[in-house]
């Protein structure tokens, strides 16, 4: 509490003095976890600003990996806006549940650009009915310059390892190493692709405990939309981007 005698004053930090005190509580039993909203939570009371000079996709991953969460600036199209959100919601998961994919038809200049735009390293082939048909990875791509070369002629075909929706987060691990693989296409008894594990995404879950996710172990970001003639259009966009609160 302030004495009245400051009301109407500026104060510095050498103006304030905190007195310690006793306490029976130790450090290891403080819990800072706080909320964001009533359906969010934050394992540390942070939030970053919605301004273009604080929060973009870097910042909003940064925030939501340490327990946090940040809020995207607008000052962008509506378009920019909700990739940044889907930057944000692929750059961790337990499992993808809607992976960047690639139909059987396309080139490896469609791989690459993929690859550079959503910054991952592989991506598995489907036909036109969802069904798994291969993956193509950054080994496949290392040393292939011709850009127009069917992606069928590259990806991976033989012995493709897979598994199961429902597999555990631990029994995929155990897949990953033992085949020393990257990426594990995760299907339904169709064949039909439904998610996508990595070995990077449960690597950073163990570096990461506290970080901010969703029910999916995407990590959480919000955005802002404001009041203005575009709301309903840009809410729209961001949701259906998986965005887990507009501001």
């Amino acid at each position: 509490m302030i004495s009245d005698k400051f009301v109407g004053q500026g104060l510095t930090y050498d103006d304030v003095l905190l007195v310690p005190s006793y306490s029976e509580i130790l450090p290891r039993d403080v819990t800072i976890s706080s909320r964001f909203s009533r359906n969010i939570g934050l394992s540390v009371p942070i939030v970053s600003a919605a301004m273009d000079t604080v929060t973009e996709s870097q910042m909003a991953i940064a925030m939501a990996q340490e327990g946090g969460i940040g809020v995207l600036h607008k000052n962008m199209s509506i378009e920019e806006q909700a990739v940044k959100v889907r930057t944000v919601k692929r750059a961790e998961s337990g499992m993808i549940i809607d992976p960047v994919v690639m139909k059987i038809n396309t080139f490896v200049k469609d791989a690459k650009d993929n690859m550079s735009k959503f910054k991952i390293g592989g991506i598995p082939i489907i036909d036109d009915d969802g069904k798994l048909l291969g993956i193509v990875t950054n080994r496949d791509l290392r040393f292939e310059h011709n850009g127009m070369r069917p992606i069928s002629e590259v990806m991976t075909t033989e012995n493709l390892i897979t598994v199961k929706e429902g597999t555990s987060l631990e029994d995929a691990e155990g897949i990953l190493q033992n085949h020393k693989i990257e990426k594990l296409p995760v299907i339904n008894s169709d064949n039909v692709l439904v998610g996508l594990i990595t070995f990077r995404d449960i690597t950073k879950h163990i570096a990461k405990p506290y970080s901010n996710k969703d029910e999916f172990g995407r990590l959480r970001v919000a955005a802002a939309v404001g009041v203005t003639h575009d709301l309903l259009e840009r809410t729209s966009a961001l949701v259906k981007s998986n965005v887990d609160a507009c501001y």
